[in-house]
């Protein structure tokens, strides 16, 4: 199984990428992690898109993301938001093609220094992502990053849900493939 991970964050030092990097390596297969800052383009607007066409990194992220098994997207949270970087990240490749996610599975979580774990930003994702053809098969919200994660989960009761989550993905990735 080709596994697609990345945390929704262009920062250098993102717990959501250390939390997508961590639930990725849940399950059995080959990881490709990205960095979102390897695909920078320019501030969408309709302008740039009539005078230059389609940014290359959008179509190379489009093929990265069609050619995956599976999806593992840890959104951040800016300002009860996506980031700003994710966000226009998301409307060119949306622009490109409304299919940004070609059907493919997905597990969706967030995490935060707060203890509300980027839940508003998880939420908008849950409800936008399947119109872009998300197929989210689980989500999950870890709050307050630095007291309940230290290379895995801290908290009890927030490890064994995770676990369950975990388990019961891959129950359904055995039934789609």
């Amino acid at each position: 199984m080709k596994i697609l991970a990345f945390g929704a964050s262009t920062s250098k030092s993102s717990i959501n990428q250390q939390f997508a990097h961590f639930a990725a390596h849940q399950f059995e297969g080959e990881i490709n992690m990205i960095d979102l800052n390897d695909f920078e383009m320019p501030l969408f607007s309709v302008d740039k898109e009539k005078e230059n066409g389609y940014p290359d990194e959008a179509y190379e992220l489009h093929e990265i993301i069609e050619n995956s098994d599976f999806l593992v997207i840890s959104m951040t949270e800016h300002n009860g938001s996506y980031s700003a970087a994710f966000k226009n990240t998301l409307d060119w490749c949306s622009r490109l093609n409304n299919s940004v996610f070609h059907d493919k599975p997905m597990l969706l979580i967030s995490t935060s220094p707060g203890k509300l774990g980027a839940k508003f930003v998880l939420e908008a994702a849950l409800s936008r992502f399947p119109r872009h053809t998300a197929n989210i098969i689980g989500h999950f919200s870890l709050p307050s990053f630095e007291a309940n994660f230290k290379d895995g989960i801290l908290n009890e009761e927030l490890r064994k849900e995770f676990a369950d989550l975990i388990e019961n993905v891959k129950e359904t990735l055995a039934k789609i493939k």
